[in-house]
């Protein structure tokens, strides 16, 4: 019996890694800097690319390991891509508009950032414990490309992060277990997203990124947003379809 499964990479994988055709490192944050000292020390090209959460993100990353491999995209990957792309369709109307507040890591956060914006979302408030100008700047371009304006904050916590809900309320907060005391006080839906996760069991067991990933994500929104429209239609709007 082990104790835990058999995953990861070895000592021989990792010192193989100086042989490598490529590195791909997903976040700038997170990632960049060992993709650049691989590059400098043993010639290994690296990209650095967004954390692969949602439609955009995903489609970058799969682009770039089309690139490094030589290959082409399979079809089940594509599949994947078509029922989030349809999904997105479905679902837009409900989406369409609403605020959202987001804290977390950056680079989770700049991915999360799109991916809304391309959902015609609009994440007024995004906060990071992380200092640095350069989010701050990514979160801005992000938020003027999809026309709307964004409080953005690096190196910010958690009261400011409920002060700017105060003075600008939300439709949804999006960010981890810390945030169910900022939904709670403003009667606002949450979901829990992020790390760390305390309050729940089993989301370790469901993909947040790529396609499905995007999947996931999408369904969990939107059922935040329709109970709270149940729970508060008065009785002639309350409908059995929505």
């Amino acid at each position: 019996m082990r104790c835990f499964p058999d995953a990861g990479a070895d000592i021989n994988d990792i010192i193989a890694s100086g042989d490598g055709i490529g590195t791909l490192a997903l976040g700038e944050w997170c990632s960049a800097d060992g993709a650049r000292l691989l590059d400098t020390q043993c010639k290994v090209p690296c990209s650095v690319l967004d954390i692969p959460f949602g439609l955009q993100a995903t489609d970058r990353f799969v682009d770039a390991l089309r690139k490094v491999g030589g290959v082409a995209v399979p079809e089940e990957l594509m599949i994947e891509r078509g029922r989030l792309v349809d999904m997105i369709s479905d679902m837009h109307q409900y989406f369409f508009g609403k605020k959202v507040a987001l804290v977390g890591d950056p680079d989770h956060l700049i991915a999360m950032t799109e991916f809304l914006s391309g959902l015609d979302m609009h994440p007024v408030h995004v906060v990071t414990g992380t200092p640095g100008k350069k989010f701050e700047k990514r979160i801005r371009a992000i938020a003027e490309a999809a026309g709307f304006e964004v409080n953005v904050k690096a190196k910010g916590d958690m009261f400011l992060f409920h002060q700017l809900i105060k003075n600008e309320p939300v439709d949804l907060i999006i960010g981890n277990t810390y945030c169910k005391y900022i939904a709670r006080d403003e009667d606002t839906p949450l979901v829990r997203w992020g790390f760390p996760i305390l309050d729940r069991q089993g989301h370790q067991h469901f993909p947040t990124v790529g396609y499905m990933g995007g999947l996931r994500i999408l369904e969990k929104i939107l059922e935040a947003l329709l109970d709270r429209k149940d729970r508060d239609d008065s009785e002639i709007e309350f409908e059995l379809v929505l």
